[in-house]
């Protein structure tokens, strides 16, 4: 039987707590500057379930508002997950998708992007899926893939009781 996975991201439905730990400039390679701050986000279902719309907002240490959103749609042929991510830090920008799935309880969805005005592969990973937490992660890969830069900004979901 080939797998379904139209409801892998059905965990991140509803309302959360958002603790971001990230790089000051996740574009800098040589950045060690981490800033840590609170957020909250809500995720729903969107084409008959086929797809989600989830969005973060928070106030960064220098207190700017931060806003995020991710559209992630299933293509159930291919049997994987397209991820589109926007937000304010870049006005204007829905980035190139990351496409991936789920296997033994880790999401992993890589994509082509330009970070720091250079060709990088973008990874996400999905990881500690609880029906009250989760993770998310985001790396970069300048070599195609073969090595990977550090782990440049967390996301750390806890579900919200209101």
């Amino acid at each position: 039987m080939t797998h379904d996975g139209s409801t892998d991201f059905d965990f991140l439905l509803g309302r959360w707590t958002v603790h971001h730990h990230k790089l000051a400039d996740g574009t800098d390679r040589d950045c060690t500057e981490w800033i840590d701050f609170a957020g909250v986000g809500e995720a729903r279902p969107v084409l008959a379930g086929t797809g989600n719309v989830d969005t973060v907002s928070a106030t960064l240490p220098d207190g700017r508002a931060f806003e995020g959103l991710t559209l992630r749609l299933y293509d159930p042929g291919a049997d994987l997950w397209r991820i589109w991510w926007s937000s304010t830090t870049n006005p204007g920008r829905l980035d190139p998708p990351v496409e991936g799935r789920f296997r033994d309880g880790r999401g992993v969805f890589l994509g082509e992007d330009e970070v720091g005005g250079k060709p990088a592969l973008v990874r996400f990973l999905w990881s500690a899926m609880t029906p009250t937490s989760a993770r998310w992660e985001q790396d970069f890969s300048f070599d195609g893939g073969r090595t990977w830069d550090p782990v440049n900004w967390i996301m750390t979901f806890t579900r919200r009781g209101d």
